[in-house]
């Protein structure tokens, strides 16, 4: 299993590498799908299975919806692409700076704390309680969902009109 926590681990420091290099919603959009799903893998690693479903289905199916319409209102004419040398000098910068970073992580403690939480399988209670009394926390968020939505798809919308009167 820590084979398959260091796999995502990995994938979500390359996602967020892809989303903070690229200047373009379109190719970072990328970036944000690559760490949904490497950290859903961490939290399968820890043995949430149910846990890491939840967390993919809400927010590949809610958040990326709001990002879609969020970057069809601000679209680019010439969006920045991943061969362009501007993105590739921030992936290898980032990259620089991750790697530094990771000199200074213990491992060891790391890898002790990811056999601890192994051998815990706590998300049988959490559907438990989804399936009780979740169903209006659920229905909750998802009212906040499509009010962001609306929030977001008004101030963009407002940007790029005043963006035409200029």
């Amino acid at each position: 299993m820590s084979y398959v926590i260091f796999v995502g681990v990995l994938g979500v420091l390359l996602g967020m590498v892809g989303v903070a290099s690229n200047p373009s919603p379109y190719f970072a959009a990328f970036g944000l799908v690559v760490t949904a799903i490497s950290g859903c893998l961490v939290i399968v690693g820890f043995g949430m299975t149910f846990l890491s479903l939840v967390l993919f289905l809400v927010y590949l199916g809610g958040m990326l919806v709001v990002f879609a319409y969020s970057a069809a209102m601000s679209a680019e004419p010439f969006p920045v692409a991943w061969g362009n040398l501007y993105v590739v000098y921030y992936v290898l910068i980032y990259s620089i700076v991750l790697l530094v970073m990771l000199n200074f992580v213990d491992f060891e403690n790391v890898l002790s704390l990811v056999d601890n939480f192994s051998m815990v399988r706590c998300d049988w209670g959490g559907v438990a309680n989804l399936y009780s009394f979740g169903g209006w926390i659920l229905l909750v968020l998802g009212w906040v969902l499509l009010v962001t939505l609306f929030v977001v798809l008004e101030i963009t919308r407002v940007v790029s009109f005043v963006a035409m009167l200029n």
